[in-house]
């Protein structure tokens, strides 16, 4: 059974830092594409960064490139989200998600966590 739990969320002000985990049981995540994407109030799910770790992937939205870093730490089998010079624009629930196929696309993951909250005040 496959397990996802994020944590790290927050409520900081804007320029701060956050940095998101993704705990997973149940499967190794560096066999798989690791997503993050988020949902605002009102707003579809969007997506934020994505991992491929064994082909040493990485992609990002182009709202949060040069802001948000995703890297895994095998031995803990977590992802992380790295999130510096928040825009209260970032708020939204932040969820990681796993699946076998490296994409910008939720449905193409088959895994998801339970979500965390990031609030950024202005």
């Amino acid at each position: 059974q496959v397990q996802l739990v994020e944590s790290g969320g927050g409520l900081v002000q804007a320029e701060a830092s956050l940095r998101l985990s993704c705990a997973a049981s149940g499967r190794s995540v560096r066999l798989y594409a690791v997503g993050w994407f988020r949902q605002a109030p009102g707003k579809e799910r969007e997506f934020v960064a994505a991992l491929r770790w064994s082909a040493g992937l990485t992609s990002y939205a182009d709202s949060v490139k040069g802001r948000f870093t995703v890297s895994g730490d095998n031995a803990k089998n977590t992802v992380y989200l790295q999130m510096n010079s928040l825009k209260p624009e970032d708020t939204a629930v932040y969820y990681c998600a796993l699946g076998t196929r490296y994409s910008r696309s939720p449905n193409e993951y088959d895994f998801w966590g339970q979500g965390t909250q990031v609030t950024v005040s202005s």
